[in-house]
């Protein structure tokens, strides 16, 4: 066999085609890059550095005297609970707007198609969820903040209405793509709708519904820190007045006991899924 044989049988037969989708995702990407103006080169500028090194060099040592920890401890707490009563109420939204947007759950629809109204009823409820999910609870916070003033109560509401309608959408999915032979019996045997709910679709489906949520607290604790930031409370409104203030030292401090705390959140959140699962 000749080289030049041999080189043919070594080459890639799909080659060409991968350098051509390259190629075109490089053509569609560099417009796109140049409109959002993303330029990072201009972190490692003169101008940039700087700054930048002189207020990281603050951060070390970490400010670590009893009353300011305990501030942090405290404020650390306070963002937990914000993540969990926002996620309880969005549980209040979502489990409501779910058993009404779930077509397995139609009466109706165990004929085939279902009636005017309740298909109606369920594109409402859907586009409800769309809308709900589609601002981000950082906007929702901003409007808040206007409305009830600075304070966690901002963020409880804001994480409430946008993860309200993430679960809604997620659990409907989740019901509707799990096992409805037994909802569906139920169904047709004369039970209401709760009732082939609770005995037909949330034992079948208990797991993957309390892994889906455990795993949504967890978004949530990192959410209202963020959050914190616009004025709606917790550590992140803190770390915001100390940045502001450019005390490296406090913010050193709250960024390990985040990290501390999400890394917490994190083992938790998986030991919990592992134990349901």
């Amino acid at each position: 066999m000749t080289n030049a044989a041999r080189l043919a049988n070594q080459r890639d037969p799909a080659w060409a085609g991968r350098v051509f989708w390259l190629l075109a995702a490089g053509v569609v990407l560099w417009p796109l890059l140049v409109l959002a103006e993303f330029k990072p080169w201009l972190l490692v500028s003169p101008a940039s550095m700087k700054p930048a090194l002189r207020f990281l060099a603050d951060f070390v040592p970490p400010r670590i005297d009893g009353p300011f920890l305990w501030l942090v401890v405290r404020e650390t707490w306070r963002t937990v609970a914000i993540a969990t009563a926002g996620l309880a109420l969005a549980l209040v939204i979502a489990l409501p707007l779910t058993l009404l947007s779930v077509r397995v759950l139609s009466i109706s629809g165990l004929a085939g198609r279902m009636a005017a109204a309740p298909a109606i009823m369920r594109w409402a409820v859907r586009g409800l969820l769309i809308v709900l999910r589609s601002v981000p609870e950082l906007i929702w916070a901003l409007v808040f903040v206007r409305v009830v003033g600075l304070g966690p109560t901002a963020g409880v509401l804001a994480i409430a209405l946008t993860y309200g309608g993430m679960l809604g959408k997620v659990y409907g999915e989740i019901l509707e793509s799990g096992e409805a032979h037994s909802t569906i019996s139920l169904l047709r045997n004369g039970s209401g709708r709760l009732q082939a709910f609770f005995y037909g679709l949330l034992p079948t489906n208990a797991a993957e519904l309390t892994s889906y949520t455990v795993y949504r607290w967890e978004c949530a604790i990192r959410s209202s820190a963020v959050l914190g930031f616009v004025g709606a409370g917790g550590l992140g409104q803190q770390m915001d007045s100390s940045m502001k203030m450019f005390n490296g030292a406090e913010v050193s401090t709250m960024l390990l006991v985040f990290v501390a705390l999400v890394a917490l959140t994190d083992r938790l959140s998986a030991w919990l899924r592992k134990a349901l699962g």
